[in-house]
């Protein structure tokens, strides 16, 4: 069989000073370690500083560095798993103490989510947001839609605002028999308000996880979590149901 033209093709240069600094990562560096500057890794590597920029972007998406505004690169921690099984059911909130609750307020759901919860375009819903930090850094945002009709026992004026209102509006949604739930994955840019939750610029790709929760033979809640594509990996459980990889 000959050579395709694509195997012809050399390796770029800044693919090549991927790799070298790659290996230079795991012997000379921990976790969390400042880089030098980049002028500085320029000379060590005798690389133009373009060169060695796009060798860090691609680390960076891989998740192997993380640039981070006020301290520089650093070297990034592991990458947090991020289960998309469907063979573990529960609810959100439930022992996830990973997940801190932000807020929670009434709003109309987007049109999407709205389809999904079989709701009038313009019916009001709560909104839950969460934050999931790992090692004090924040790797996922998300916003839990949830119709009144799920949480029918809710009184919203006798209810807190902040964190206390969100872990209210979830205590009620638990009351709920879950019968089960469906995940769909998809690769995604940082809108602005997920960005900047996330210490991340508008544009940076994301995980996109929208999880549809089941309850008496309708959608009960919808979550629509952006997890950041650089420190994050998909898992499948034991369950071996193979949807797509990263």
């Amino acid at each position: 069989m000959g050579t395709t033209q694509l195997e012809s093709v050399p390796e770029p240069k800044y693919w090549h000073l991927k790799t070298v600094i790659g290996e230079a990562l795991d012997s000379d560096f921990a976790v969390g370690e400042i880089l030098p500057n980049e002028r500085e890794l320029a000379a060590r590597f005798g690389v133009a500083r373009a060169t060695l920029r796009q060798a860090l972007e691609q680390l960076e998406l891989e998740g192997r560095l993380q640039r981070r505004r006020g301290v520089g690169t650093t070297v990034a921690p592991p990458r947090v798993g991020v289960d998309v099984s469907t063979t573990q059911h529960t609810w959100p909130g439930v022992a996830e103490e990973t997940w801190q609750s932000m807020d929670a307020s009434s709003a109309v759901a987007p049109p999407a989510v709205a389809r999904l919860l079989d709701i009038e375009p313009d019916e009001q819903v709560h909104v839950v947001r969460r934050l999931r930090v790992t090692q004090e850094q924040p790797v996922a945002a998300e916003l839990l839609y949830i119709p009144s009709g799920s949480v029918p026992e809710l009184n919203v004026t006798d209810t807190p605002t902040g964190p206390a209102r969100a872990r209210v509006v979830l205590r009620e949604l638990q009351r709920l028999a879950l019968d089960g739930q469906d995940r769909a994955v998809e690769l995604g840019s940082a809108r602005a308000d997920d960005a900047k939750e996330l210490d991340r610029l508008p544009g940076a790709p994301v995980l996109v996880v929208t999880t549809r929760y089941l309850s008496e033979g309708r959608t009960a809640a919808v979550s629509v979590a952006t997890y950041r594509a650089d420190t994050c990996r998909l898992t499948f459980g034991d369950s071996g149901d193979l949807v797509m990889a990263s």
